[in-house]
């Protein structure tokens, strides 16, 4: 489902194939009695202890709205393993990915003011931005790059990123890739997000953080609600993020995703969310009182671009809208949701369900085990059916192992006992060329070989491994725990190293540098 790097932000598409499994409901336009919901609520303490227990994440919390109301809102668990403090409803979480719908409500917001439209082309505010196709550069939208449809490469940009370029940068390398031809796939890119959300920046004449606070938090009264990592990391009362090893959790660093904040970069708490989810839930009213017009939301909430095939004739097709995952049952009820994953620590994810004027959302302290999207579906069950379909955890957690395992051919494997020679350090000594990725030197640090890289001269310590071949730990966002990515040199004349082939670039198919 995954290419081998660069999968974990994509929890969407994994939400959106696993939905199929739940049964179906009743005929599409039928309103859910309120009965479904408060006996759903009545059941939460228990399903939200079973999943927290099963899943043996550190802390979660959990809110949910009906008719306007915040009916339920508790936390479980601590903010840090190791430390007592525990989580409540007003603890502040990293919420990920959930980010681009709660961004793309900021732009619906923009849209209703006439500030730009969904089919506003971005070029017309940022007249630097380039796609490889300079056809593509002229047409691709705001709205295609909110539905992932601009003919980007999955996950493109992630990549520079960790390896220090801005914003700016990332978004001018984009250039580089190759790309499919424009809303001729879905293909979800962090970046491509938010080169739409900067478009709408520029045209509001504001930076992405401070418009979101003026167009959507502070109207919806979302005072802990920030696209800035510095306020997430002033609140006293917040979630510290966990990874696993070795299947034990253990506290992580801290992610700091200002680069794509209109993608990954919101903090927020669950009472904020279900503010959030009510408005969305109403139309974009607050009260009696159009917030967001409906022209301006609607096109958000519907399918823009095909995510999820069904995988078989009874089950929900997927659909992405502009940053919203939207499943339309085959009979059953529209259900609007998406998820948020860091692997340095953060599982979340939201449901709506507009029929029975209901949502959930469920932000966790840990890198993504599934135990967000298991109790959202289970509620959802309850709501729908009067009973929980499927064992939505174990279903979850097996779709998320597979995710999060360590990447990389030769990631698990022993060192080889007798390994071909290398060639002497000075042959491989030197600045490799990249104009995407940006110039690469190999040095001699001590005993060992470096690769470094970026803006933020990230240093890759590299160990023989055979030949011309070494290897190194990608850490961060980008690869889980014992992920392992191979370094080929390819020896040339003299015996000098002309290139170097580096696994974990290689699906940007511009893994491979030459030497300057």
């Amino acid at each position: 489902m995954f290419p081998r790097f660069y999968r974990v932000l994509s929890t969407a598409a994994v939400l959106m194939a696993l939905v199929s499994c739940g049964g179906s409901g009743s005929s599409p336009d039928d309103t859910i009695p309120s009965s479904n919901v408060e006996r759903a609520v009545a059941q939460l303490d228990e399903l939200a202890t079973e999943v927290f227990t099963r899943s043996g994440i550190p802390g979660m919390a959990v809110a949910v709205v009906h008719q306007g109301k915040t009916v339920y809102a508790r936390g479980f668990g601590v903010r840090r393993l190791g430390e007592a403090t525990p989580i409540d409803a007003q603890t502040v979480f990293q919420v990920a990915s959930v980010s681009k719908s709660v961004g793309a409500t900021v732009v619906a917001a923009q849209v209703g003011k006439g500030v730009v439209s969904w089919d506003t082309p971005v070029v017309q505010h940022l007249p630097w931005f380039s796609l490889h196709d300079a056809t593509a550069t002229a047409q691709v939208t705001i709205g295609d790059f909110f539905s992932h449809r601009s003919g980007l490469p999955e996950h493109a940009g992630d990549d520079l990123e960790e390896l220090g370029h801005d914003r700016r940068q990332a978004l001018e390398r984009l250039h580089f890739l190759p790309t499919a031809p424009l809303r001729s796939r879905y293909a979800y890119t962090n970046f491509g997000l938010t080169a739409g959300a900067e478009a709408v920046a520029v045209a509001s004449g504001t930076d992405w953080a401070s418009l979101s606070d003026q167009a959507l938090y502070g109207p919806l009264g979302m005072t802990a609600t920030s696209s800035r990592f510095a306020d997430f990391i002033a609140r006293s009362n917040r979630a510290h993020p966990h990874i696993r090893l070795d299947g034990v959790f253990q506290p992580g660093v801290l992610r700091q995703p200002d680069t794509q904040s209109p993608a990954g970069g919101v903090s927020s708490n669950v009472l904020d969310m279900a503010a959030w989810m009510t408005m969305v839930l109403h139309d974009g009213k607050l009260g009696d009182r159009e917030f967001i017009p409906h022209d301006a939301l609607a096109p958000a909430l519907s399918p823009q671009i095909l995510s999820s095939p069904p995988p078989r004739p009874d089950a929900p097709t997927g659909y992405y809208g502009y940053g919203f995952n939207v499943s339309i049952p085959v009979s059953g009820n529209t259900l609007l949701s998406h998820s948020g994953a860091f692997l340095m620590g953060a599982g979340t994810s939201f449901s709506l369900l507009p029929a029975a004027d209901t949502g959930i959302v469920v932000l966790t302290n840990a890198l993504p085990v599934g135990a967000a999207e298991a109790l959202n579906m289970m509620y959802m069950d309850l709501v729908r059916f009067g009973h929980v379909t499927e064992d939505w955890l174990a279903l979850y957690a097996a779709a998320f192992t597979a995710m999060t395992a360590p990447t990389g051919e030769l990631a698990g494997q022993p060192f080889p006992d007798h390994p071909a020679a290398a060639l002497p350090a000075h042959a491989y000594i030197g600045t490799y060329a990249s104009d995407y990725y940006g110039d690469a030197k190999v040095e001699q640090h001590g005993d060992q070989l470096a690769l470094i890289m970026g803006p933020a001269a990230h240093v890759f310590h590299l160990q023989h491994w055979d030949g011309n071949v070494f290897v190194f730990e990608p850490g961060g966002e980008i690869a889980s725990p014992g992920s392992r990515s191979a370094v080929t040199f390819a020896a040339g004349p003299g015996g000098m190293a002309q290139s170097l082939t580096i696994e974990l670039y290689e699906k940007t198919g511009l893994g491979t540098l030459a030497r300057r």
